[in-house]
């Protein structure tokens, strides 16, 4: 199963596309999601949204091998994306991902047994507010114990840092379940050894079958992963899923899976593996398109995705 535990990420600051680019790019999605990117209107928030339906289907595409054309992505009313098709894979009893952007990446997760949360966070120094006055305004989103780690961690800078570390695990655990920020996150307090073996406790007991991984993306970024039991899944996301129940051994087979490394990517990376195979597959150096009788050498694809 261990080809269903996919972690990619892209620096978004490294693409910077002329709007024909960009529209080019959009055009590979199904229609159906592009209001949900035009309707930013910053550019840099387009660029997260267009990014992370990208990564989307090329994973998808990647690890289970369905043609992107076939490819169906929809959300929860809680907005967690889920992939829907019938055939349940026995390599993949419960294949399901997650994605996060913030700052200058985005980035998705994906697992083949367990749910799966991922969280991106960028510890920015508040505008108005100082470092201390900021992270207040979160306090009752810890424990006791979480928040005496928070307050003294050293300088105030170190305490931002903290924060980012619990608050993005947090992030990780809710989006695992598909229930969104309305969770009591005070009753959900995280351990950990020097931010390694870290486990969640709730009203007092900890709970095994959760896994989390925290670690630096770059840049100062830094990326929890979450990995759960799907029974745990809030009822709108459970729906989603193939199964639901696992025995004992089967499910601390997938619990523990290695945690995979972050792969980078790049848009055009993720532009061209999507655009060439919406065109078709070149076997023989041609490239057919789908939705038309067309055929243009693979050499001229890859210039007019250039070009574009």
């Amino acid at each position: 199963m261990e080809k269903g535990v996919e972690r990619w990420a892209v620096d978004i600051s490294e693409w910077n596309p002329t709007s024909h680019q960009f529209s080019f790019a959009l055009s590979l999605l199904p229609q159906h999601h592009h209001s949900s990117i035009t309707r930013f209107v910053k550019m840099e928030d387009r660029k997260r949204a267009l990014v992370s339906r990208l990564l989307q289907y090329a994973l998808v595409h990647q690890v289970l091998g369905i043609p992107f054309h076939q490819i169906i992505i929809k959300r929860t009313i809680e907005g967690k994306p889920y992939l829907e098709y019938d055939e349940v894979d026995l390599e993949f009893p419960n294949f399901n991902f997650n994605t996060s952007h913030q700052g200058d990446y985005v980035a998705i997760a994906s697992e083949p047994l367990c749910l799966v949360g991922l969280d991106i966070v960028s510890p920015v120094i508040p505008g108005k507010e100082t470092i201390l006055e900021f992270v207040r305004n979160f306090s009752q989103y810890f424990s006791a114990w979480e928040w005496d780690c928070i307050v003294n961690a050293g300088t105030s800078d170190e305490i931002l840092v903290e924060f980012y570390r619990y608050w993005s695990l947090k992030e990780a655990f809710v989006k695992a379940m598909g229930t969104g920020l309305a969770y009591r996150l005070d009753n959900v307090e995280f351990r950990h050894t020097n931010w390694t073996n870290i486990y969640v406790n709730m009203n007092g007991e900890d709970k095994n079958e959760w896994r989390f991984w925290l670690s630096e993306l770059g840049k100062g970024h830094l990326v929890s992963i979450a990995r759960g039991h799907p029974r745990l899944a809030a009822e709108s996301y459970k729906r989603t899923l193939k199964r639901v129940d696992f025995g004992d051994e089967e499910y601390h087979l997938g619990l523990h899976l290695p945690n995979a490394s972050f792969k980078l990517q790049t848009v055009e990376q993720l532009v061209s593996v999507q655009g060439r195979a919406d065109y078709g597959i070149p076997t023989d150096n041609k490239v057919h398109r789908f939705e038309a009788d067309e055929v243009v050498d693979a050499e001229k694809f890859e210039g007019l995705m250039r070009e574009q």
